[in-house]
């Protein structure tokens, strides 16, 4: 019954009767009880802006044409439970966030024209189906990372991109604002970060290896009002904004704006500008006080805009060279103690976790900072694979699961010669939906160290919103599904019924504006012909 309500991501449980509508229409009352109040308000917003009906307050009157929103502390606390019937509709929550996700599933039940921003037939009544529907979420972090540093993406983008998130009741939205080809945050006590580092004068196009380039400059960056604006936002739809400013590695563009950040005993860091192209510099921040109080100054502003728990601190990636020749920073190893240049960043990332948490926070990075040892706290992205997530949880840390291997969307989705500078490994719609977060192996109680779930969009050869949108959907529809419900194990999955369901919520994406890859493959204005990418074939090596 659950795929004829075509509903994505699909619920725990769901009852119908395909005879029976309600209407919503002009006359219905939207009664908010304590604590839905925020519901209401994006109800009224976007339902009201999609249905032209006013869902005015309830007057307190008999009527049973009511929308009725209220809390019921015995449902989980993003569980919902949604009745259509008598009153016309009633979403219960076991919070807030619980409610919201049930007004995403009433969403979907009114048809894709509720996903517009205007109404197509004002004056009309909306048909509702007599449903009772009982859900509630499998993992806490639902995630969707982008990458804003390779391509900017201006705030009204990342907006909308907030809003497909929770239409598909992901919860956590991972912003990676620094890397070696920008940085974009406003750091008031460093300007050169925005004034330098948010720009360069031209990009590779294509893959690192292609001869192309975009020769126009390209940057961008948020002011602090404008994070302020993302995490409002954000919160109003009951998502968590996490950022990402990356250390020690990928920070050639700080280090082009602020010289004395990098191995200044090995380069001529005043020389250096910020990155042109893609892959990963050999130019990595020096292990010193200067650096550390540096980026604490970051952190601190960081933590009067970001009131999330995590805080990521990439950690990914960093070549150890330019730290081999560097007297400086072997005199800080033979200072600390420490075996390696492995120990090293472990002492730096350390640094972070211990100064996180003295503020209440906790440092979250990539699986690279299991190397040399983890501070006690901190989680870790697991991106490598399984094989990070396994050691981290067996460790006692937090995990996260997103490994490139199946919920890296910047990887192609089909093996054909059309496919827009086809990167990586082939990863269908069917090969994410068939992915498993939690890695084989675990006992129940590593396994609850897994937080959830996390699909990432790194944008290096995504020039454009809607190049955003061909990597990001149809998949992470697929993914949204993986995170949220109760599925089989990967191969007892229903694909034929998820792609039948994928049939209604095509409409919803076509409603919203979504420039997603057709099931049949790529628009000619899609393409991107004799831009070179770097396919990987074969399966991908499941580690």
């Amino acid at each position: 019954m659950t795929d004829e309500l075509s509903l994505i991501p699909a619920p725990r449980e769901a009852a119908w009767s395909a005879a029976s509508y309600v209407g919503l229409g002009a006359e219905t009352r939207l009664d908010a009880g304590p604590g839905t109040e925020g519901v209401a308000r994006w109800l009224r917003a976007t339902l009201g802006a999609a249905t032209g009906l006013p869902l005015a307050p309830d007057d307190g009157g008999a009527a049973s044409d009511r929308l009725v929103l209220s809390i019921d502390p015995g449902l989980p606390p993003e569980g919902y439970r949604l009745t259509v019937g008598d009153p016309l509709a009633r979403i219960e929550g076991g919070s807030a966030a619980g409610v919201f996700w049930g007004a995403q599933t009433l969403r979907q039940l009114l048809g894709p024209d509720a996903f517009r921003r205007a109404p197509l037939r004002p004056g009309d009544d909306w048909d509702l189906p007599e449903v009772t529907v009982e859900d509630a979420p499998r993992f806490r972090w639902r995630g969707l990372m982008l990458d804003v540093a390779r391509h900017f993406m201006p705030k009204d983008g990342v907006l909308r991109y907030l809003d497909l998130m929770a239409a598909h009741k992901l919860n956590v939205f991972h912003f990676h604002l620094s890397d070696d080809q920008g940085w974009r945050v406003e750091i008031q006590r460093y300007p050169k970060l925005t004034e330098t580092a948010s720009w360069r004068p031209r990009s590779k196009w294509g893959h690192r290896a292609s001869p192309l380039w975009d020769d126009k400059p390209h940057g961008g960056f948020y002011t602090q009002d404008d994070i302020r604006e993302i995490v409002a936002y954000a919160a109003e739809r009951h998502i968590t904004v996490v950022p990402e400013i990356d250390v020690p590695g990928h920070s050639q563009a700080a280090i082009a704006a602020y010289p004395e950040l990098g191995n200044t005993d090995v380069v001529d860091t005043g020389e250096l500008g910020v990155w042109d192209t893609w892959g990963i510099s050999p130019n990595v921040l020096a292990p010193t006080e200067q650096t550390l109080r540096f980026y604490e100054g970051v952190f601190e502003e960081l933590l009067e805009l970001f009131p999330s728990e995590f805080i990521h601190v990439g950690g990914d990636e960093c070549p150890k060279d330019q730290w081999r020749r560097s007297a400086t920073a072997k005199a800080r190893m033979e200072d600390l103690g420490l075996a390696n240049e492995d120990e090293l960043q472990s002492w730096f990332i350390g640094h972070f976790a211990t100064w996180l948490a003295a503020r209440g926070r906790r440092l979250i990075g990539w699986d690279e900072i299991l190397e040399g040892g983890l501070a006690p706290g901190a989680a870790v992205s697991s991106w490598r694979g399984y094989e990070g997530g396994i050691a981290a949880a067996r460790a006692g840390h937090d995990v996260v699961i997103c490994p490139e291997q199946y919920v890296y969307l910047d990887h192609r989705q089909d093996g054909g010669a059309d496919e827009p500078v086809p990167i990586g490994f082939v990863r269908t719609l069917e090969d994410v939906y068939r992915f498993e977060p939690v890695p084989p192996g675990l006992t129940p109680e590593e396994a609850g160290r897994v937080l959830g779930t996390q699909a990432n969009l790194w944008t290096e050869v995504m020039e454009s919103p809607a190049r955003v949108d061909y990597q990001a959907f149809p998949r992470l529809a697929a993914f949204a599904e993986v995170a949220w419900s109760p599925l089989p194990d990967p191969a007892g999955r229903d694909f034929a019924a998820f792609e039948h369901r994928m049939a209604a919520h095509y409409r919803r994406l076509d409603a919203l504006g979504v420039s997603y890859r057709p099931p049949a493959g790529p628009r000619p204005w899609q393409r991107r012909p004799g831009v070179l990418g770097r396919p990987l074939d074969g399966p991908p090596p499941n580690k």
